[in-house]
């Protein structure tokens, strides 16, 4: 006589569930972690590099950047703030209003001491020379980084941001005519010749420059 074991036909996968690497969880607060991201960011952030930080898909990325957008706006009723959150060279980062740049310039200007230290006037003298310049040319011509320091030069409205190149999102950065009042001078072009000030003429510049 034929006994049923009951056991089916079909093959029966008795893999371990518990043994699986579980896929990452995504961050639940998600407006909230892009503003502590984009508090700290020195250069425009990308959607996808935002995603990936925060393993989120892009289109939920996408539109809680567009809801931050319209909260910071003031858009339904909201509080409008004195800073924006603003799409430049492909990525996000946040800007203060054009109407209250007065008023964070005197701020800083009250804040700061009237003296650069020495890394800032280097840094300064790099950008007076080579500008328009990335903070990556900056760092790697000093061979140090130059984040704070160049927050610090640009906050005492010695340098802005020209332009944020189309391909890799790079701030360039150059002086500004207060630079030019400091120093006496009318044009950039009236610096004084800078290789006979280095030690092999050379180093960190271009054959041709000044």
């Amino acid at each position: 006589m034929t006994i049923d074991t009951g056991t089916p036909d079909t093959d029966v996968d008795h893999t371990d569930a518990s043994s699986a690497t579980p896929a990452p969880a995504p961050t639940p607060d998600l407006e909230r972690a892009l503003e502590a991201i984009l508090m700290i960011a020195d250069e425009p952030q990308s959607i996808v590099s935002l995603a990936t930080a925060l393993r989120s898909p892009v289109k939920a990325v996408r539109a809680a950047i567009d809801r931050l957008v319209a909260d910071f706006d003031g858009v339904d009723g909201t509080v409008r703030r004195g800073f924006e959150l603003r799409e430049v060279g492909g990525g996000w980062r946040f800007y203060v209003r054009d109407e209250y740049d007065t008023a964070v310039t005197d701020f800083v200007a009250s804040e700061n001491p009237s003296k650069l230290s020495q890394a800032a006037l280097e840094t300064l003298a790099v950008i007076a020379y080579k500008q328009p310049i990335t903070r990556g040319s900056i760092a790697s011509i000093r061979a140090v980084n130059v984040d704070s320091v160049v927050r610090t030069l640009a906050g005492r409205g010695l340098i802005t941001e020209l332009f944020t190149d189309s391909e890799t999102g790079a701030i360039n950065y150059g002086t500004t005519d207060l630079l030019l009042q400091q120093l006496g001078i009318n044009s950039i072009d009236e610096l004084p010749p800078l290789s006979p000030l280095l030690a092999d003429g050379t180093e960190g510049f271009t054959s041709d420059f000044r």
